[in-house]
């Protein structure tokens, strides 16, 4: 008795589709320019495909799996992260089956759920860092950014609607440094469209299977105003230690540079960074005829650019 089948025989309520799809078909015809998003945590087909394809005709959808698995991930202690490595790589199986937004939401941080941060293990230095490698991966995993507010100055207290934020952690140099970041992120992405395609086309791996140094390293690009194609080698280290002469395969040789380090001194990081120019060598890596010799920082997360690229 929990529910009737429809015309056809089948469990979907035929009526609630048609009134969703002709409710997004008319917001985009009346407004133009605004977007119409799901949350939506199941696996029915086609929530951002347009309604004349039979779509639901949402312009996003949260990406549940994405942030279940992610924050899953996170919360194990590093020395464990190896055995829950496909936790972290999973979500690149579905990641263009929609347009999805990458989720972390007042959901996670409200009814004993505790703050974001919080969910990192370690101590304040390493959950500090935890954060700002979460954002890091999350700013260059394909799909859109979704915080809730103060995740970016790493707000401590689970959210509570009859209080502010704390906005005083922002006198503590490690809080600062997780703000200061979220806007480097903010304008690296705005400069960077090789963040921005979300097919299939825009993303390639580097290295998926390196759960031993709990490491990915993926590439993401894209192509400019005025057609030129862009690059970005992500690279985002999971373990508590840092990786010194750790290669990585590029995709092809010179010169290139580091325009992010969340483990800088100025986002409040140790210091384990690459300094001036990277010069890819002719090392076969990860499939590739060339590849980089890199400190990769512990709890961090990096970016490279060809030096052409860089702005």
């Amino acid at each position: 008795g929990q529910w009737r089948p429809n015309q056809y025989g089948g469990r979907e309520n035929l009526e609630a589709i048609d009134f969703i799809q002709e409710a997004n078909a008319t917001a985009y015809r009346r407004h133009p320019g605004i977007i119409m998003i799901a949350e939506e945590s199941t696996a029915w087909p086609g929530v951002t495909a347009p309604t004349s394809g039979g779509g639901l005709g949402y312009g996003m959808k949260w990406n549940m799996g994405w942030m279940n698995d992610t924050l899953r991930y996170l919360s194990e202690d590093p020395v464990n992260r190896r055995w829950h490595h496909g936790e972290l790589t999973f979500s690149l199986v579905y990641a263009f089956s929609e347009n999805y937004v990458l989720p972390l939401s007042h959901d996670e941080v409200v009814h004993g759920k505790g703050s974001l941060i919080s969910k990192m293990p370690g101590d304040k230095w390493q959950r500090l860092a935890g954060l700002r490698s979460l954002y890091a991966y999350q700013w260059s995993h394909p799909g859109k950014q979704l915080l809730f507010m103060g995740q970016e100055i790493g707000q401590e207290q689970e959210w509570n609607e009859s209080y502010s934020l704390d906005w005083w952690l922002l006198d503590q140099e490690g809080h600062a440094g997780v703000a200061a970041l979220v806007e480097r992120l903010n304008k690296i992405y705005a400069n960077s469209p090789a963040m921005w395609d979300d097919d299939y086309t825009g993303f390639e791996w580097i290295d998926a299977s390196d759960g031993d140094h709990n490491l990915i390293s993926y590439l993401r690009k894209g192509t400019d105003a005025d057609g030129n194609r862009e690059v970005v080698v992500c690279v985002s280290n999971f373990a508590g230690n840092p990786h010194e002469g750790y290669r990585v395969g590029l995709p092809f040789g010179g010169e290139w540079v580091e325009i992010l380090n969340t483990d800088a001194e100025e986002f409040g990081g140790s210091g384990v960074v690459n300094v001036g120019t990277i010069i890819a060598e002719d090392t076969p890596w990860n499939g590739r005829p060339v590849s980089a010799s890199l400190r990769v920082p512990p709890l961090g997360a990096l970016w490279l650019v060809p030096a052409s690229q860089a702005r």
